[in-house]
């Protein structure tokens, strides 16, 4: 079992007190923090040795405090530092052998942090085509399935924008409503023209001669798309006269 390194998201410990949870419970936990998280993920980072819950005679997941803080830090490097799995993985196992490790800068910056962009722009997380499959636990035929409908589509080099593995348990959550890949093809056509009105805007700025300026290209690019998000989220509700907490 993983032993985790001080600090992190302690609300988890303090709300168990100790006691061992289901990945349910886990995922409530995370879900302050995490808006996105998912059982699919937490399962997908278990795969890769992330974390390593204990399992009960029956084959159920059982997660100790410290599991919780452990993905709570794995989830906070994905975040913050967009950091690979690999990467995240040797730089806890170094920091539960006690060794001052630095936390490693790949690529893409945080908001706020000092230092040139790549003259390419910002480095994007990418998953596999293998790791979106166990990220959210459907097979070969039904990603295909998915790709022909817009739901999902590769990069040149055949791997994901890491936030493929988000639009993939969604869909796989609203399946379980059967609500069917097929019929999500409006939304995806909605959010193509969302995307679209979000470029126009910030389009001037990206084709800045200065560094600065096409920097702070994506910092407004993830401002206007949290407040379409939220404005679209807002005529649902509206449109079905509920309330979401």
């Amino acid at each position: 079992m993983h032993q985790t390194p001080s600090g992190g998201a302690g609300h988890g410990a303090a709300a168990t007190d100790g006691e061992l949870m289901s990945i349910g419970t886990v995922l409530n936990l995370l879900r302050d923090e995490f808006p996105d998280i998912t059982i699919s993920k937490i399962r997908f980072l278990e795969s890769e040795g992330l974390v390593e819950p204990q399992r009960t005679p029956a084959g159920y997941r059982k997660f100790s405090a410290s599991d919780v803080e452990r993905l709570g830090h794995v989830l906070r490097m994905q975040r913050d530092h967009y950091l690979p799995l690999k990467v995240i993985r040797e730089h806890l196992d170094a920091m539960e052998r006690g060794e001052a490790v630095p936390l490693p800068r790949l690529g893409r910056q945080r908001e706020g942090e000092a230092g040139p962009e790549p003259a390419e722009g910002p480095v994007a997380a990418r998953i596999g085509r293998a790791e979106l499959l166990a990220a959210a636990g459907i097979e070969e035929q039904e990603l295909v399935e998915w790709e022909s409908y817009g739901l999902l589509a590769p990069l040149p080099d055949g791997a994901y924008d890491a936030e493929a593995a988000t639009v993939a348990s969604l869909v796989v959550e609203l399946g379980r409503f059967g609500i069917e890949p097929r019929h999500l093809r409006v939304m995806k056509a909605a959010a193509d023209r969302e995307a679209g009105l979000v470029d126009q805007v910030v389009a001037p700025l990206r084709r800045h001669r200065n560094p600065q300026t096409r920097a702070h290209a994506e910092a407004r690019t993830k401002e206007l798309a949290g407040l379409t998000v939220r404005l679209h989220a807002a005529l649902v509700q509206t449109a079905l006269g509920v309330r979401l907490p």
